[in-house]
């Protein structure tokens, strides 16, 4: 493909998480989804539900009715967001984890989205220290991922692991995906995380992360927290639920994009000479910052500046 043609494609594949609107309904998410310009999105929560499997709108009687939605507002699920992990070092709660996963992957399945994310997600401290003990623990995340991706691939799924958390250190997540061996595992490239929590240069991380990306994430912060943002209580109970649900949860001085430090420019221009062309998704973390701007001020600014970087390639 050439570079106006790969742009063009990324173009009509802007994406949103529910993360950014947790109070929408689905109604919400395909009326002002479309009416800001997005293609897609990515389901994280609904009216503030993490648990997707547990929404009214997504048991199994209803699914027939959100995919004639989905179809006639010419709108797609990319992907489902779910909170599996896969650190957790007992056979039940691993157990625990691939059933969750599997029924996650079916409902991904039915809304005729593309995959699963997941996480790594956190490497104990303890472990951080011995080569040995980090070993096993990324053989033990692998094999998690390789069962998942066994289930996913029957479903034509993908299971995508993020940048998150210990796992947004490219070098370690590099060296996790060198041990799965499943095709249907993935990786979802959070651009911001490599880039402000490790200071990782984006020519390495792109390096280190081009054979298996196949989602990304995309948002804005400038590099110290400012007394406006400081954590009020509501705050401190979102991050305390974000940490419940991810342990490698961190914090960021969130802006809108392109107000802040992180280099969008410089980003797509890399990713375009990868020949990526999966989706581009806004992961605007109103959920766990409730002080940040409302989805109605950040997503048509993000859909804007998205269109526009990408208009300067579509002539070359």
């Amino acid at each position: 493909m050439t570079v106006s043609s790969i742009a063009t494609e990324l173009k009509s594949k802007l994406s949103f998480s529910t993360l950014g609107c947790p109070d929408w309904s689905w109604r919400d998410l395909l009326d002002k989804g479309t009416e800001y310009g997005f293609a897609g999105v990515e389901i994280r929560l609904l009216e503030r539900e993490v648990d997707l499997l547990n929404c009214s709108v997504f048991q199994p009687g209803q699914l027939a009715q959100r995919r004639r939605e989905l179809q006639t507002a010419g709108f797609r699920v990319c992907g489902l967001a779910s909170s599996v992990r896969f650190h957790d070092p007992g056979n039940a709660e691993r157990h625990l984890q691939l059933e969750t996963g599997r029924r996650y992957l079916d409902l991904a399945n039915e809304l005729g989205a593309e995959f699963v994310r997941v996480f790594g997600d956190v490497i104990p401290e303890k472990a951080k220290s011995e080569h040995s003990a980090i070993e096993s623990m990324l053989n033990w995340i692998a094999e998690g991922l390789d069962e998942l991706g066994a289930y996913a691939e029957s479903v034509g799924q993908k299971v995508i692991i993020e940048t998150h958390g210990d796992f947004a250190e490219t070098d370690l997540i590099e060296r996790l995906m060198r041990k799965v061996s499943s095709p249907a595992v993935g990786v979802l490239w959070d651009t911001h995380h490599p880039w402000r929590f490790y200071c990782e240069q984006l020519h390495e991380t792109i390096a280190r992360l081009k054979p298996w990306t196949m989602h990304t994430h995309w948002k804005d912060s400038i590099g110290t927290v400012s007394n406006t943002t400081a954590l009020t209580q509501a705050g401190d109970i979102a991050d305390q639920q974000a940490r419940h649900l991810m342990e490698g949860h961190r914090p960021a001085d969130y802006v809108l994009m392109g107000e802040g430090e992180f280099p969008t420019s410089e980003t797509l221009r890399l990713l375009i000479d990868t020949g990526y062309t999966g989706w581009l998704s806004l992961e605007w973390e109103k959920m766990w910052h409730p002080e940040i701007a409302d989805p109605e001020t950040a997503f048509p600014i993000f859909v804007r500046r998205m269109q526009s970087e990408l208009d300067r390639y579509r002539c070359l």
